[in-house]
């Protein structure tokens, strides 16, 4: 896995948008004030670039990878910071990219497939509820393959259907 996850973040290098990399105090001033730590892909990806503009530049960038300093919750995201409540949304779904129209590539980190977290389309209208906001990658890796692969915005909703 740590091959695939180097080629695609070479690849990012050539032919993306890539932000400077996170200083490995940054990680770990991450993992503390978050309580979670993050995965070896996720690891991997921040050490080579702290957040990435895929495909195009912003404004028209289909994904944006966030840099550390703006992952938060998944209903903060969404909502705003006044909704931070179990209302809209578990506490250990973050948001990890912005896809860039009110919507976000979510990362459950209550759960771990294979030692990485799933990821999972965050739907703003449907949020929290997962007959509309499914898994779409089992790790990051495969969500930035997939990603990369198709270099269309929002490439799981080709296969999802309702």
């Amino acid at each position: 896995m740590v091959a695939k996850i180097e080629n695609l973040l070479q690849e990012i290098s050539r032919e993306h948008f890539p932000y400077a990399p996170a200083h490995p105090d940054e990680l770990a001033d991450f993992e503390r004030r978050m309580g979670w730590k993050l995965d070896p892909d996720l690891r991997a990806f921040y050490l080579h670039c702290n957040g990435a503009e895929l495909i195009e530049r912003l404004p028209n960038s289909p994904y944006l990878i966030l840099p550390l300093g703006e992952i938060v919750r998944a209903r903060v995201a969404i909502f705003g910071k006044r909704k931070d409540d179990d209302q809209h949304g578990p506490a250990s779904v973050y948001a990890i990219c912005d896809v860039q129209d009110g919507n976000f590539v979510l990362m459950d980190v209550s759960r771990q497939q294979n030692g990485h977290y799933p990821l999972i389309d965050g739907y703003h209208e449907a949020w929290p509820d997962p007959a509309y906001c499914r898994q779409i990658a089992s790790s990051f890796a495969e969500f930035l393959e997939r990603a990369l692969r198709t270099r269309e915005p929002a490439y799981w909703l080709r296969s999802m259907g309702p």
